[in-house]
């Protein structure tokens, strides 16, 4: 691609999001979004290749629907209570659709479906894009609509959960897996918006640092099935050492950076006298840890196949650079010894 069509598209990607940030009105966040989504569409389809054709294909139709029943929504809540104002949602049918749409945006169970399906068919760079930044424009939306009941939140949450560790159990392509681990870790954020919305940040923050690691390291040694992990060990030894730490950061062991925002979710639903949920979000952890454990068994402990037809990699120097896959391994490792100045950057 042209970099200065490149550079016209990454700053159109920013705008939209940033005017959804800056906006208190719903038509503007419209826009913002919208901008948002046609910035991304030519990225996608820059390979030229008949999947990432069909993605963009269901990415656009499935974001098209989302924006319209936004804009219907919003319309509607304009027309009973004559508000366009974010912070002033009252009436619960327009809150009701907003917020559906919002979680069709970022891809939400049970309105998750086209996730999977779209990030397979992206390349690792694009799939890194929509995995991260495209999920912080509805972010800072649901992060500001007024709830009465926080019920549909909470089913939500739980739902996503359940499904991104569920459906990543028998997936055998990193990018689905993947897209799964977004899912759960979304229903997370979503868990503790309304009661925490700092706390939603900083499980937001962490999953962007987790990702972009796992995304990056993916991109350093070109691999895109769990097979093609067998091979890492020749390609890049100390990222491919590095690399499962990474992943039960994802799943949120300790004491890796990825337990801080789970532990202290857990903790604050306990205190909001929600303890069945915080239960049953733990146990829907442990589905997701089962399959980052079996992607670090087959990265460390199986070797490829030594055939006269399979030889192992030669290990070139890497073609990308390496400082942004080094730092955000490293801060998706080594975050958890600075909670305390994390809680008081996030929580003040």
């Amino acid at each position: 691609m042209n970099p200065y069509v490149l550079a016209l598209l990454l700053f159109a990607l920013g705008l939209g999001t940033t005017m959804t940030f800056a906006s208190s009105h719903w038509l503007l966040a419209w826009m913002g979004l919208e901008i948002n989504t046609l910035a991304i569409v030519p990225l996608m389809t820059q390979h030229h290749h008949p999947r990432a054709v069909e993605a963009t294909t269901k990415y656009f139709l499935t974001q098209a629907t989302a924006a319209a029943t936004l804009l219907f929504a919003s319309v509607t809540n304009a027309w009973i209570t004559g508000q366009w104002d974010i912070h002033l949602m009252s009436h619960p049918i327009p809150t009701t659709m907003i917020i559906l749409a919002l979680a069709l945006k970022v891809g939400l169970a049970p309105l998750h479906t086209w996730l999977p399906e779209v990030l397979q068919g992206l390349d690792l760079t694009t799939g890194l894009i929509l995995s991260t930044w495209q999920k912080l424009a509805p972010f800072a939306l649901l992060m500001q609509i007024p709830l009465q009941d926080h019920s549909m939140l909470i089913i939500l949450a739980l739902t996503s959960t359940l499904v991104g560790g569920w459906g990543g159990l028998n997936q055998t392509q990193l990018r689905k897996i993947l897209a799964y681990s977004s899912i759960a870790h979304l229903g997370w954020m979503i868990l503790i918006i309304q009661f925490f919305p700092s706390l939603s940040l900083l499980a937001l923050s962490t999953y962007l640092i987790m990702t972009s690691a796992a995304f990056l390291t993916l991109k350093t040694n070109n691999t895109t099935s769990i097979n093609m992990l067998a091979t890492s060990w020749a390609k890049t030894p100390i990222l491919t050492a590095s690399f499962p730490l990474v992943l039960l950061s994802l799943g949120g062991l300790p004491p890796l950076t990825g337990f801080l925002p789970k532990w202290m979710i857990l903790q604050e639903l306990t205190k909001q006298q929600l303890p069945l949920t915080a239960t049953m979000a733990a146990l829907t952890a442990l589905l997701s840890l089962y399959f980052y454990l079996r992607l670090s068994y087959a990265m460390t402990l199986t070797m490829a196949p030594n055939s006269l037809t399979s030889t192992a990699p030669w290990r070139f120097s890497p073609h990308q650079p390496t400082i942004p896959v080094s730092l955000t391994v490293m801060m998706a490792m080594l975050l958890l010894p600075l909670a305390p100045a994390l809680m008081t950057l996030f929580f003040i």
